[in-house]
């Protein structure tokens, strides 16, 4: 049985340990807010007085953080835990970040015999809870095949795609992706109702026509029209707003550095952060239909 050490117990990260205690594993775990980590306890886990306690003894280190600079901060400190970590462990980094940060922890864990993958995921919250979350890894293949059992403790789709940092870029690109999507689903639904139609009768149309996507699927940012929805509990929960403008922050900068075309890109990340600068941050991204409503 691995033992592992899990940093970072928000909101995805600590169902994510959960489920790793309930297939079997030793999850000792950190988190700086000491409330987090109490559903976790709850459940088998073990509570660890610092990230270098969590460490101890693992075989495996799992890390969900906020950003970029938490990370390296993490690992790649003075004081970090690549240095405490032995010869062989495996690091999974969860967290969704620059490429190039991953790239850096990356080979420093290799000039220390430690094995290192970014792993950043896709599903949500929802996701999370019910061990279904999409892992988009980036690393050797062999530490692919090494990390993949702990990962399907997690998650229902382990995807390998490529070096270190590849998952990072392959997350940034679906986020972005997905902000233009559910933009232009709101924005037409919303045409809709103006037009006097029904929104849930907008909805079954599309999905059985060539308009069908994720957010008309299983994501419809209309309320009362799918249940389940954050629509249908205030937009509450779910990925919030200010997240979906941190990946388009990132979509920016892989942009940049590959010279890439992205307008759509552009124009959602406008529409985001002009709904979030008014108050609307903290609300799941699909309360974008709000911003067509209210304008």
């Amino acid at each position: 049985m691995n033992n592992i050490a899990f940093i970072g117990l928000g909101n995805m990260g600590s169902p994510m340990a959960i489920n790793l205690v309930k297939a079997g594993y030793r999850v000792k775990a950190f988190d700086l807010i000491t409330d987090s980590l109490k559903d976790f306890v709850a459940a088998g886990g073990e509570k660890a007085d610092s990230a270098i306690d969590a460490v101890r003894s693992a075989e495996v280190v799992i890390s969900m953080l906020p950003a970029g600079e938490h990370v390296y901060e993490l690992y790649n400190s003075d004081n970090g835990l690549l240095a405490q970590l032995p010869n062989g462990c495996l690091v999974i980094d969860s967290s969704t970040i620059d490429a190039n940060t991953a790239r850096q922890v990356g080979e420093s864990a290799a000039k220390l015999g430690i094995d290192f993958i970014d792993a950043p995921v896709s599903g949500g919250v929802s996701g999370a809870i019910q061990g279904t979350l999409s892992f988009i890894v980036g690393g050797e293949l062999g530490c692919f095949n090494r990390a993949k059992p702990i990962l399907e403790a997690m998650g229902k789709n382990i995807f390998h795609a490529g070096n270190i940092g590849s998952g990072q870029i392959a997350k940034t690109c679906n986020n972005m992706l997905l902000s233009v999507l559910m933009a232009g689903t709101a924005e037409a639904l919303q045409m809709g109702i103006e037009n006097g139609l029904d929104p849930k009768a907008l909805s079954d149309i599309m999905l059985k026509s060539s308009g069908r996507n994720f957010a008309l699927e299983i994501y419809n940012p209309v309320p009362n029209v799918m249940s389940g929805t954050p629509a249908c509990n205030n937009y509450k929960g779910g990925f919030m707003v200010d997240l979906m403008n941190k990946d388009l922050g990132l979509a920016f900068g892989v942009a940049q550095d590959s010279g890439s075309n992205i307008p759509m890109g552009k124009q959602a990340s406008v529409l985001f952060n002009e709904h979030a600068n008014n108050g609307n941050g903290r609300l799941d991204f699909s309360s974008i239909f709000q911003y067509y409503n209210n304008n």
